[in-house]
């Protein structure tokens, strides 16, 4: 494995973590998402840039268009539990209740 391979590959798992382990606010689990479509990001920019294919080159930007607009759903989420619940703390939150 490569340095960078190895790089992106922590990065992404660091984020995996970060989500698993600490999930007491919204915030902390949508910034952990955000630097795991990062790494995603990055990584399948330098790898279309290693195949030297146009096939490839559009799904980096598909994937920056996807990850924007899963941070904006997020952060209108966010909004709207503030605004309900007055916390953004993943506890409080029942599903159960409307």
């Amino acid at each position: 494995m490569t340095p960078t391979h190895f790089a992106f590959s922590s990065m992404f798992m660091l984020g995996l973590t970060g989500l698993a382990f600490h999930r007491t606010h919204l915030l902390s689990a949508l910034l952990c998402l955000e630097g795991m479509m990062l790494s995603l990001f990055i990584a399948l920019s330098l790898w279309t840039l290693q195949l030297n294919s146009a096939n490839f080159s559009a799904s980096p930007m598909l994937l920056l268009a996807f990850s924007a607009c899963e941070a904006s759903a997020g952060l209108a989420l966010l909004v709207a539990t503030a605004r309900t619940h007055g916390t953004d703390r993943l506890q409080s939150l029942n599903l159960l209740q409307c």
